[in-house]
């Protein structure tokens, strides 16, 4: 896996990264001896950029994560993520927080779960409207003095507030959901990130795993599973409009020999080599496919084609239920 550079200030990364959230929470079963070994396997493979966030699990995922890398952390390129709170005594009821005091014990809590000395990108995982983004991003500049972070980086923040943040310390990552079934990041949060020079990191670039064609009805997914419960794209008439989507990805697979995910990621990594997805997987059969999906070059007519196949106007129902779509800083 080929390294590319993450934004301006100085992060190198692995061309694509790991996402680890479904390891330890929201899509169903857990098996941490196969994400462990899942996590095992993307290092050899050379996928080293390894996403987490303290919410995941509350905890668990970051414990997970560090007790697999451990003799491995030169290794590694880690970030995790500070923001959503919730406790293991109520998992479903959440709140947010970008307060100073609480930047300060959030991160604190992370490098002791994750048992290292320093995390490489620390986000903030979604814009607290209660504190001026420059309170924030001020608190995490002073990890960044005592070493405790290297880079900094947001999620799902606007224009004006990257713009902000960017104000108070160079921001090197935003991390915002992006694939062929979700581009509204394409109107005017990638032009503002580029003319900062700030590296885009999509997550969810599977559309959740609906691209690859694994899911075809809502029987597929548990009732554990927050696409189930949680994402209208997923439930009735939405997923019947939106499978139309898929099988048009599914037959330009076919065509050019390729898995429906696998051809899902080649096309975010031909919007440019600023942008690393980091597919999430929790078994090693679908990150070697994903990560094979980095040799896959789409010509600018193939790229075209999958626009056309998959056009914005016809995907139905949002990517999240209202509550969560609330907390997104538009």
């Amino acid at each position: 896996m080929k390294k590319v550079k993450l934004g301006s200030q100085g992060a190198v990364v692995s061309r694509m990264g790991l996402g680890c959230m479904g390891m330890s929470d929201f899509y169903g079963e857990r098996n941490d001896e196969e994400s462990a070994a899942t996590i095992v396997r993307a290092l050899d493979l050379g996928v080293t950029f390894l996403d987490t966030a303290d919410t995941y699990g509350i905890g668990d995922n970051e414990e997970l994560i560090g007790k697999t890398i451990r003799g491995r952390r030169d290794e590694v390129f880690l970030a995790t993520k500070f923001a959503n709170i919730r406790t293991k005594a109520e998992p479903n009821r959440w709140s947010l927080s970008g307060k100073p005091e609480y930047v300060r014990q959030a991160c604190d809590a992370s490098l002791q779960r994750l048992g290292v000395d320093y995390i490489d990108l620390y986000y903030q995982h979604r814009v607290d409207p209660q504190t001026p983004i420059e309170e924030t991003v001020g608190a995490m500049a002073e990890l960044v003095k005592a070493g405790k972070v290297k880079y900094l980086g947001l999620s799902e923040a606007s224009p004006a507030t990257i713009r902000r943040a960017h104000k108070v310390h160079p921001i090197t990552a935003l991390q915002t959901e992006y694939s062929q079934w979700e581009r509204h990041v394409e109107a005017h949060i990638l032009p503002t990130v580029r003319e900062l020079g700030i590296g885009f990191v999509p997550y969810s670039p599977l559309g959740r795993g609906f691209l690859t064609g694994a899911i075809t009805k809502k029987s597929d997914l548990v009732e554990t599973d927050s696409r189930a419960t949680r994402m209208p794209r997923f439930a009735g008439e939405n997923l019947d409009k939106n499978l139309v989507l898929v099988e048009r990805v599914r037959a330009i697979a076919e065509r050019k020999g390729v898995k429906p995910g696998q051809l899902a990621l080649a096309w975010v990594l031909a919007k440019g080599e600023d942008l690393v997805p980091i597919p999430g997987t929790k078994r090693r059969k679908y990150l070697e496919e994903n990560a094979a999906a980095a040799d896959i070059k789409l010509t600018p007519a193939e790229v075209a084609e999958l626009e056309a196949a998959v056009p914005h106007t016809e995907i139905a129902g949002e990517r999240y239920a209202t509550p969560a779509m609330n907390a997104i800083d538009r």
